[in-house]
């Protein structure tokens, strides 16, 4: 009897332990399908989960629209307060809308406002026919800015973020995309604005992104979903030593695990991260020896100084160059012969290419002849 109870006993203690664990396992979030955190400046990715896989961006396409206008505008094609006229290709616009007619006047301002918070998609037809005449025309302006970012997994199809199985990004290129829109400073106000007016206070704009009114370090950049999609964010924000990092959420399954994931990553990198100089004087390095030139030595500097992203607490970066034994004339200004690289500990965080600071000819029967003639002439 006694065996029988004890039998009865880890029978009993086993389902309960069971049901404790497959309850704990299921009440585990699940994990967005992709995100990234990157220091804004340097570009550096601190944390990832899948950030170069393919996935549909959703309405964050958008943000890559934005960034030819405020370039626009940055290069003086035209300013927020000039006014444009919707053409007949607002007619019948899909989606979020501010309900422009063929014909209706409104300025760059409010169209961006009304793209950056309310995501309206006449909006964006009237900008992007402004910048490249059609939206044929933006969205091969869109590819070729991608492709100049190096971003080589993001295909742009529409201005717009309308499903597409062709049109595909990932959440590191979006990241970078985030990093460029955080120079423009007057898109801020736009990007830390949850509910606004246009249209002379006719038509209403609130933002998706509750961050804009609860995150005290937010400056951007914008969030949605779809059913394709799911929830994606990408979140910018700003400590007050003026470190600025950028979060991107893909394919959250609800708001709570999209907008969670994109500050817990953001507080990581308030916490963990600091962006530091390379501090490297060209006084440091010695001349290069030429060979068969009219200079025995050529001086040389570091193409530029830079700053990389590295944990808190973290020493000085140390540094490695890599130049060559000598140099054979000629040898032209500005000329790259080596590297310097910046490690923190044992990680590259930095490199830049060495120049040459002046042109070495090579040696010629002239050149030799000239300068004897030269020391008779002093004698």
């Amino acid at each position: 009897m006694l065996r029988k109870l004890r039998t009865w006993a880890a029978f009993i203690a086993i389902c309960v332990f069971s049901a404790l664990f497959m309850g704990a396992v299921e009440s585990e979030e699940p994990e967005p399908k992709a995100y990234v955190l990157m220091e804004a400046e340097t570009h550096t990715v601190l944390n990832e989960l899948n950030a170069d896989k393919r996935l549909n961006g959703s309405y964050l396409t958008k943000l890559m629209s934005v960034l030819l206008i405020a370039e626009d505008i940055q290069n003086g094609e035209y300013s927020l307060a000039d006014e444009l006229t919707a053409s007949e290709s607002v007619t019948n616009t899909k989606g979020a809308v501010i309900w422009l007619e063929s014909g209706d006047k409104i300025t760059v301002e409010e169209l961006l406002k009304s793209v950056i918070i309310g995501n309206a998609n006449d909006a964006m037809t009237v900008l992007a026919e402004k910048s490249a005449g059609s939206i044929e025309s933006f969205v091969m302006d869109m590819n070729a800015k991608a492709f100049d970012l190096g971003l080589r997994d993001t295909r742009f199809v529409s201005p717009y973020g309308y499903y597409s199985p062709d049109e595909y990004t990932t959440a590191h290129d979006m990241a970078v995309i985030c990093c460029q829109l955080a120079e423009y400073d007057f898109l801020a106000p736009m990007f830390t604005t949850w509910r606004d007016f246009v249209k002379g206070g006719r038509t209403e704009l609130v933002s998706e992104n509750t961050l804009t009114r609860t995150y005290d370090r937010h400056i951007g950049f914008k969030a949605c979903h779809s059913d394709e999609a799911g929830y994606c964010i990408a979140e910018g924000g700003r400590n007050e030593k003026g470190s600025t990092f950028v979060s991107v959420v893909l394919g959250s399954e609800n708001e709570d695990i999209s907008f969670g994931t994109a500050k817990r990553l953001l507080r990581s990198g308030f916490s963990g991260y600091k962006v530091t100089f390379t501090m490297f004087p060209d006084e440091m390095l010695a001349p290069v020896k030429v060979k068969n030139g009219t200079a025995s030595a050529v001086e040389i500097y570091l193409k530029e100084q830079g700053k990389a992203a590295v944990p808190k607490g973290s020493g000085e970066l140390r540094a490695r160059v890599v130049i060559p034994e000598y140099l054979t004339a000629p040898v032209r200004i500005g000329q790259p012969i080596g590297t310097a690289a910046f490690y923190n500990d044992d990680m590259l965080v930095y490199e830049t290419e060495l120049l040459t600071k002046s042109a070495v000819p090579k040696l010629s029967y002239s050149y030799v002849l000239g300068k004897l003639l030269e020391k008779m002439m002093e004698k």
